[in-house]
């Protein structure tokens, strides 16, 4: 049985397999993904990467960058670069070739983003921009960033799978590692940086599943696909899959 989704609803397939006939179960669930932004990245190249990886299928992807930790020599640049991306992103009919971003998939989903950005605020997080519906008609949530953000906050922790994103500063290469591994899941990462001594110490240190360098959201048939933690386990596409 190969299962993509909720770890809730992964936990039950594994008891289904546990009590039936001992059926090989393979789980690809919930992400909370970090995307760590070094000093030395293409600002704007970052900003629209980070941008993306969270609002890409409204949000609604297990990979979605939602965890985002920039160095602070840049963080101040980057903030008011990923405010003005996102403030200028298209929301509207998905069959209008210039909206960018269309609703969420029904009325509970868009209660649940609402819900936790509520949430943020209450815990003290700032709110840089969205955090509302968008318009008169329909599930839309406007893309939303919040800063001041700690570890141990809700919106930090827990799979919203809506287009809010946590934006975090860090100073060294150990604390960026150590925050990014900080989480129950281990699905996915991003690393942008023009230093591929950074690049591979970084991507061999975090414990998840795929790891993009300077991109996001890149697939191919080959490439194995899944996670560690409660992310679940087994993989999708490549041998691995075949196997």
């Amino acid at each position: 049985v190969c299962f993509t989704g909720s770890t809730e609803v992964g936990r039950l397939i594994m008891q289904a397999a546990a009590t039936s006939n001992l059926k090989q179960v393979s789980l690809e669930l919930g992400g909370k993904s970090p995307l760590i932004i070094f000093d030395d990245a293409d600002l704007d190249k970052a900003a629209g990467l980070a941008l993306q990886g969270i609002v890409h299928n409204k949000g609604e992807v297990c990979v979605s960058s939602s965890r985002v930790y920039v160095q602070e020599g840049i963080y101040d640049e980057f903030e008011k670069k990923l405010v003005e991306k996102a403030k200028a992103w298209k929301l509207g009919d998905p069959f209008d070739p210039n909206t960018r971003q269309g609703p969420q998939v029904d009325k509970r989903q868009f209660e649940r983003i609402l819900s936790y950005i509520d949430i943020g605020m209450k815990e003290g997080a700032t709110l840089l921009t969205g955090g509302k519906p968008w318009g008169s008609k329909g599930y839309y949530v406007e893309p939303t960033v919040f800063a001041d953000v700690k570890e141990d906050m809700q919106i930090v922790r827990e799979e919203i799978f809506g287009p809010v994103m946590s934006l975090m500063k860090f100073k060294t290469i150990e604390e960026a590692i150590e925050r990014a591994n900080n989480s129950k899941y281990g699905l996915a990462a991003g690393i942008v940086t023009k230093d591929l001594n950074v690049a591979n110490r970084v991507s061999r240190s975090i414990r998840a599943g795929i790891i993009w360098i300077n991109c996001y959201f890149e697939f191919d048939l080959d490439f194995p696909y899944g996670g560690y933690k409660m992310s679940g386990f087994g993989r999708d596409l490549g041998l691995n899959a075949l196997h």
